[in-house]
């Protein structure tokens, strides 16, 4: 099986390129456009990989970093938090709300596709040389 990202973020161009990044390699995808969606999707559907962003209504990425954090049964959900906040400042925050990357916007998708494959390491590798049915 596919290793799942959810995408939590309230831009539909970001949502888009994404999606079809991530899906083109292989990942099953889900989406949240809000961070209270993002919190009952990952409760849900318990992804693999979250791709984060900070700035969404409805709570914002730092809180539902924490609130993630906060559940042992979601402590294997990797995070990925995404801002166009590029600060030292805010990606130490991030970090410490417990992210465990966090990428500038505008960012290179091959350079977050490079981070998702090593965040997900054996799930992805696992996924990936699986033969085609």
């Amino acid at each position: 099986m596919s290793a799942s990202i959810l995408i939590a973020d309230d831009d539909p161009n970001i949502v888009l390129a994404l999606r079809f990044l991530m899906e083109r390699e292989g990942y099953r995808v889900r989406v949240a456009t809000d961070g209270e969606a993002t919190l009952a999707a990952v409760a849900k559907h318990r992804p693999d990989i979250l791709l984060l962003d900070v700035m969404m209504p409805r709570r914002n990425g730092f809180d539902v970093c924490e609130s993630i954090r906060a559940n042992r049964d979601l402590a294997g959900v990797r995070i990925v938090m995404l801002s166009a906040k590029g600060l030292t400042g805010e990606r130490n925050r991030g970090l410490r709300a417990g992210a465990d990357d966090y990428v500038t916007k505008p960012f290179s998708t091959r350079e977050l596709l490079a981070r998702v494959k090593e965040l997900l390491g054996p799930v992805a590798t696992a996924t990936q040389s699986s033969p085609a049915r």
